[in-house]
């Protein structure tokens, strides 16, 4: 069955960094678009960064572009969000996801989820 595993998640300071990976199982994953999306308390779960089936073409929320690199080894399976100046609002669980056609923003595109990590910025 399909799996998505998060982890890299954690404590960190303002301005500090992050790599959070998400290894994937149960499915071809080189045939596949693969995203990043949060979560923060009483929040929707928004869109932070998505990328095609390669790897060529990626996609950033305005509010992590530039700060945030998402990366995939289609080799390994896997793919990760490289966080850097990572801010208190980037506090959130992390979840990565699958789409299931274009690599868009919405959450509607993807069939399956990770668990997700909690990533905590502090002040």
């Amino acid at each position: 069955q399909v799996q998505l595993v998060e982890s890299g998640g954690g404590l960190v300071q303002v301005g500090g960094s992050l790599r959070l990976s998400c290894a994937a199982s149960g499915f071809t994953f080189s045939s596949y678009h693969m995203g990043w999306f949060r979560q923060a308390p009483g929040n929707e779960r928004e869109f932070v960064a998505s990328c095609t089936w390669s790897g060529g073409a990626a996609f950033y929320a305005d509010s992590v572009r530039g700060r945030f690199t998402i990366a995939r080894d289609n080799a390994k399976n896997t793919v990760s969000l490289q966080m850097s100046s990572l801010k208190p609002e980037d506090t959130a669980v992390y979840y990565c996801a699958r789409s299931k056609g274009l690599p868009t923003r919405s959450r509607d595109s993807y069939d399956y989820w990770g668990q997700g990590t909690q990533v905590t910025v502090s002040s």
